[in-house]
């Protein structure tokens, strides 16, 4: 079986349906994973990059930014590079309001065993349970 990496506007054009033909092409290649024809992996950067878009470009909602993450997230057939980080980060943003990526941050600090967080970013940080570090 095929593996491929998947690039944020293959997600960006399933999401958002805004080139017909692409959305087409998006679709039956989600669809071709779900089915077990290729094997599809996605990584942090991408995920970001589609929930910046479609905050900042589309003006699409934190909380359904939010579920169409968990929905790739649980789609069969798309392997995430880091998918315990993720997870994480998803359970996490889902509970606490914050933003994808900064939850994302925090899981990361846990997984690694950090003391803290150096950020100017203190009100979400404080949300997610993390000491910030003052510097």
């Amino acid at each position: 079986m095929k593996t491929w990496f998947v690039d944020s506007n293959v997600l960006l054009r399933f999401f958002t349906a805004d080139d017909a033909g692409q959305n087409e092409r998006a679709t039956a290649l989600l669809k071709s994973a779900a089915e077990g024809n290729i094997s599809l992996v996605c990584g942090p950067p991408v995920l970001f990059e589609v929930a910046w878009t479609l905050r900042a470009v589309y003006r699409v909602p934190r909380d359904r930014v939010l579920a169409a993450l968990q929905m790739l997230f649980a789609l069969p057939g798309l392997e995430f590079a880091d998918a315990s980080i993720v997870g994480a980060a998803l359970a996490s943003s889902s509970s606490t309001g914050v933003e994808f990526a900064d939850a994302y941050i925090a899981a990361s600090a846990r997984v690694k065993g950090c003391d803290g967080i150096a950020t100017f970013n203190l009100k979400d940080f404080s949300r997610l349970g993390l000491p910030t570090v003052r510097f």
